[in-house]
């Protein structure tokens, strides 16, 4: 089966990549899913989408979990009836989680141009340390800095919080793989570091937050 990497960040923290190459019917043959979760992937008119949902569920069995240790908040924020804190991306071909006692947040994006034409819809400050001269790591940037704000966003899952306006992504170079970000919305003036990798043809970030007891 395609577990293509699984990564301890930390003691309290683990990383999975799921490569969804299998058919349909091989992933039922492997995933039992609740009821709900069973009507909703029947509910999907896309083929990657009902495998990045699967290969979700794939991981989840790597590390001891079921789809029934898996519920949504009314935020549409995932938890694990554990206690443990996870956050889920799929992207086309890729499925991945990261499993925390922390607060985490993880996002994966397809490296494309297109990014350059709506990056006004998302950043704006980031705008004075970016060089589009140099066409490539400005859309390599600029999927870094997506991606952070997507992880963010789902770590802090606060309804109103805005990309451009509330997150804030600071000056860093492709080849650290990593940096720090900053979030100012409402009760919260907080940074946080982000970490981020090149997985084939897209850029996974994820982000850690503060510790939470369990």
């Amino acid at each position: 089966m395609p577990l293509y990497k699984s990564v301890n960040i930390d003691k309290d923290t683990r990383l999975l990549i799921w490569k969804n190459t299998e058919s349909l019917e091989e992933f039922f043959n492997h995933i039992k899913l609740k009821d709900s979760c069973s009507l909703r992937v029947d509910g999907m008119k896309s083929e990657l989408h009902k495998k990045g949902f699967l290969g979700v569920r794939m991981l989840l069995q790597e590390i001891g979990y079921t789809d029934f240790d898996l519920f949504y908040d009314s935020d549409g924020k995932p938890h694990l009836t554990d206690g443990m804190n996870i956050s889920i991306t799929h992207s086309y071909a890729f499925s991945a989680i990261i499993v925390s006692k922390n607060d985490i947040g993880i996002d994966m994006e397809l490296q494309r141009e297109k990014v350059i034409t709506i990056a006004d819809k998302f950043i704006e400050p980031e705008f004075n340390y970016l060089d589009p001269s140099h066409l490539t790591d400005y859309m390599k940037q600029l999927i870094v800095i997506w991606g952070v704000k997507e992880a963010v966003y789902k770590m802090i899952s606060r309804a109103g919080l805005s990309f451009k306006q509330n997150i804030y992504v600071f000056p860093f170079e492709l080849t650290d793989k990593h940096g720090m970000t900053s979030v100012n919305y409402e009760d919260i003036n907080e940074s946080y570091p982000f970490y981020f990798e090149e997985v084939e043809d897209f850029t996974l970030v994820y982000c850690l937050g503060s510790k939470t007891k369990l």
